[in-house]
């Protein structure tokens, strides 16, 4: 039986448009608390059937606390003329330097982006494609999963961080507003590097193990193992901040996210590409360059490369 929609307030004439490009979990989630606020939200498709499908379906369904609930917001194709001047690119990192580029002749000088990926080298790539714009840098501990086309679970409230080199923007009223858990953030490249070091000791282990994150409480001495070795790039990284208390925050992830896959799990075993090249890949880059001898991290990335050849996936 068709979910009947909710109803979406109008939004003000004047107020700026948020573009959301990628419908997958995090940008539904943020779609849909944008657009039940009564901000203006436009979704951005990759293509034409993209867009057919998604109005087939009638909207973003969201479960949240139990209830789903039909969202009718207006969507676009990545061919789409119409101008952006604030865009929230939750695109896969592999695709976010190509979508921006793509977007670029609809991206006006002034316009804000708001970057939230996994790990850490597409959001330098995006800003090299769009210079003029200022590029956001996000973190979050929020968690949420699709279980079907355009139906996004609400797993996990957290928070999201933001930062940029200057003042924060005034429209994170809106977040308010949407209720949307945020702060902005002096130290944003130290939470991205925390949370990329996070990723690497669960991730690639999770998809190894072919676990939820609780079965890695089997691997605590693999784990332990390696959030050493990655609290040790961290400071080879100038981020020392960032590898204070990394394996304690590493058990509590995986205790409170224990029924969970992890992103790259999902993937996987759906016979997706991974984002192996922007999180343990970038990390044994970094190690490399700066001439740091991390061998359970190199070992770790070399068995996850061949267990994505094996099936068939890009090894970055």
């Amino acid at each position: 039986m068709p979910l009947p929609p909710l109803d979406v307030p109008p939004f003000p004439v004047g107020e700026t448009t948020w573009h959301v490009l990628g419908a997958g979990s995090l940008g539904s989630l943020w779609a849909v608390r944008l657009a039940r606020a009564g901000l203006p939200v436009r979704l951005i498709l990759r293509d034409p059937q993209r867009l057919a499908a998604y109005r087939a379906t009638g909207g973003l369904r969201l479960v949240e606390d139990g209830t789903e609930r039909l969202y009718p917001i207006l969507a676009e194709s990545l061919d789409a003329t119409t101008p952006i001047h604030r865009l929230l690119l939750t695109c896969k990192a592999y695709d976010a330097a190509p979508a921006a580029e793509r977007l670029a002749p609809r991206l006006g000088a002034g316009a804000e982006l708001v970057l939230l990926q996994n790990g850490l080298g597409s959001q330098d790539a995006v800003a090299a494609r769009l210079p003029g714009r200022r590029c956001l840098l996000a973190s979050t501990t929020e968690g949420a999963f699709r279980d079907g086309d355009f139906r996004v679970v609400f797993a996990g409230r957290g928070h999201t961080w933001l930062g940029y080199a200057g003042r924060p923007p005034v429209w994170l009223d809106e977040l308010a507003a949407a209720g949307i858990p945020h702060a902005w953030s002096e130290e944003i490249h130290s939470r991205l590097w925390r949370k990329l070091a996070l990723n690497c000791a669960i991730n690639p282990l999770s998809v190894l193990h072919d676990c939820r994150n609780g079965g890695l409480r089997e691997h605590a001495r693999e784990v332990a193992a390696l959030c050493t070795e990655l609290a040790e790039l961290l400071r080879g990284c100038g981020q020392p901040a960032a590898a204070e208390g990394l394996r304690e925050e590493v058990e509590r992830v995986i205790q409170a996210t224990a029924a969970n896959y992890s992103s790259m799990h999902q993937d996987v075993a759906r016979g997706r590409r991974s984002e192996i090249a922007y999180l343990l890949g970038h990390a044994c880059r970094e190690a490399s360059r700066r001439k740091l001898r991390l061998p359970r991290l190199e070992a770790l990335q070399q068995r996850l490369q061949r267990h994505l050849a094996e099936r068939g996936l890009p090894v970055d």
